[in-house]
């Protein structure tokens, strides 16, 4: 019997974080983190944070503030990164799921290829958009 197709959310980590250990979903606390936790979290689906130093991560992990960024990082360290994210993420994700990444290009350019690999079929609809036209695009999608 075949499993109907997942939609899977991918969201980046920010810079800006709480001081104090929390879950992650509440840890990362810049506006555009802020819309677009609410967004994902209005679609009802299953959701994970892209963390450059914890690779992917439930909302509901407690993590420690910690200060790592892939954009700090050099194209090897970028490749190991994402490899150990598909590795993870090899759990919750399978051919025909649809996923949808909310992050910048050094996140997802050694993802997407592995992604669809497995057969995924991927959404990046924020790809082009510079940080305020992001913000306005989540605007727009929370006014329900």
């Amino acid at each position: 019997m075949s499993r109907r197709p997942r939609t899977i959310y991918l969201v980046q980590c920010v810079s800006r974080k709480l001081s104090r250990p929390t879950s992650a979903r509440d840890l990362y606390c810049s506006p555009w983190f802020l819309k677009a936790r609410a967004f994902v979290e209005a679609q009802k689906t299953s959701w994970f944070i892209l963390s450059g130093k914890y690779g992917i991560v439930a909302p509901n992990t407690f993590l420690r503030p910690y200060n790592v960024t892939l954009n700090n990082m050099n194209a090897r360290r970028r490749r190991a990164w994402a490899q150990m994210v598909t590795s993870r993420l090899r759990r919750h994700c399978r051919a025909g799921d649809r996923v949808v990444l909310l992050a910048g290009y050094a996140y997802r350019e050694h993802l997407e290829d592995r992604l669809r690999l497995w057969g995924c079929r991927l959404e990046t609809p924020m790809a082009r958009l510079g940080i305020g036209q992001q913000l306005r695009w989540l605007s727009r999608r929370l006014r329900f």
